[in-house]
């Protein structure tokens, strides 16, 4: 898809110039996201199948190899076939992305992520001839789907659109969530394994259950209709309430208590189906994603063939020396014979084309404001990933406690979660830590 150039382009810039690469400049980043959606989706279906290798490998190792080979062997060719896609779609838009960098933090993100996957055949031959442990294997998988999620975070910080950008927020917090579920799948499934959950193994479970409930909100508030109504179908499951029952019991029994080790089992099946069940909510998202950048984009082809047809009609009138006193919307005066019209345009032709500006400034106005929301909450999402490194190098502690250090020091001082991470930030640039 190549977008026209304005064919009255003069030696001298005229408004009317800049107005037509304004509206090219939209054109072409849909173009980008219609490219980009192919990336998204191609993500997300590698993320779910490594999170269903992390499962099935975990299950395989904690065997003692005995259990699951059969399952893992399939998975692990679906899951060449999946990546092979992935490097499929990001190789189709590689020259978008290296010739006309939107994002070099988006670069870096999925270099980390192509780096990663470059070291699956080494960790799957380690799973094979046992010299590789569970914990080796789950932190693998855990930093390799983190860093594909953060490559859709990263792409939605790029977008321009409102209506696109909140899809993509809403994709990304629930693929965080949804990340969240297995890693608390695979918790559970090690405590109801062994019989007993220790203390570090209950809190664990608990910071995962929060750290979902926080992606899940967002996603509210920026999911489409067809994915909220997934959203409400899967809390309304009875399979919730049996979750949340062995939740309590994970929650609850000391090491001193033993659990019925067939709870594994059941444990596991009822998180894999709403893992299943979260995947077909994120596959909606990234469908609608798609039928809005084809949308916006035919609006945008559209709506540059009308203005184009307009100001060569408005070009081809005569235009009489009077300048023009023209009162602009912010009240302030400009003459428009110099800073609109341009030669050869006259009165009537340039009040068509100052409309045609002003017009253009308000919806863009309008769209920045509308985009405000979805980037704040992605930019919420990083000041709180920042907070949370802050305090694990600080404090020398682990992921999972610098969370609920941060939850406790936000609860003690009345503050939303976002707001505490910005003034540890904030406290942090202030003592040059």
């Amino acid at each position: 898809m190549k977008t026209q150039h304005h064919p009255l382009v003069t030696a001298t810039a005229t408004a009317a110039d800049f107005l037509i690469a304004s509206r090219q400049c939209e054109i072409r980043n849909l173009e980008y996201f219609l490219q980009m959606g192919r990336l998204v989706q191609s993500v997300g279906n590698l993320v779910h199948g490594l999170q269903r290798e992390r499962g099935a490998t975990n299950l395989f190792l904690g065997s003692g190899c005995q259990r699951f080979a059969g399952e893992r062997a399939l998975v692990l060719k679906q899951n060449d076939q999946l990546a092979s896609t992935f490097r499929q779609a990001l190789a189709d838009i590689q020259h978008d992305l290296t010739d006309h960098p939107v994002s070099s933090s988006l670069l870096g993100h999925i270099a980390s992520a192509l780096h990663c996957l470059d070291q699956l055949p080494g960790l799957r031959r380690r799973v094979a001839d046992r010299s590789a442990n569970v914990k080796e294997a789950t932190d693998w998988f855990c930093d390799t789907i983190h860093q594909l999620i953060t490559v859709v975070f990263e792409a939605a910080e790029t977008v321009a659109e409102p209506s696109i950008a909140g899809l993509l927020v809403a994709m990304v917090h629930v693929m965080n969530g949804k990340e969240y579920c297995g890693q608390e799948r695979a918790a559970g499934s090690a405590g109801f394994s062994s019989g007993q959950f220790d203390n570090a193994l209950s809190r664990r479970i608990m910071h995962l259950v929060e750290a979902q409930e926080r992606c899940f909100e967002v996603f509210v508030n920026f999911a489409h209709e067809e994915s909220l109504g997934l959203w409400r179908t899967l809390c309304a499951h009875p399979r919730e309430l049996d979750i949340e029952r062995m939740r309590q019991k994970a929650m609850s029994v000391g090491r001193y208590k033993s659990l019925d080790e067939g709870l594994a089992d059941q444990w596991f099946n009822l998180m894999t189906e709403r893992m299943d069940d979260l995947k077909r909510i994120e596959d909606a998202i990234e469908n609608a994603f798609h039928h809005r950048c084809v949308e916006r984009y035919t609006e945008a082809r559209q709506s540059l063939a009308h203005q184009e047809s307009l100001l060569v009609s408005l070009e081809q009138r005569s235009a009489p020396a009077t300048p023009l006193l023209v009162v602009c919307d912010n009240g302030v005066d400009a003459r428009a014979v110099g800073a609109l019209a341009g030669d050869g345009v006259g009165q009537q032709a340039g009040r068509s084309i100052f409309d045609l500006v002003q017009e253009q400034t308000r919806r863009l106005r309008q769209m920045s404001e509308e985009l405000q929301s979805a980037k704040d909450a992605l930019e919420d999402r990083r000041t709180q990933e920042k907070a949370v490194l802050m305090l694990m190098e600080h404090r020398n502690i682990s992921n999972d406690e610098a969370h609920r250090l941060l939850r406790k020091l936000a609860m003690d001082q009345g503050k939303r979660l976002p707001e505490m991470a910005r003034a540890l930030m904030s406290m942090s640039a202030v003592i040059g830590h």
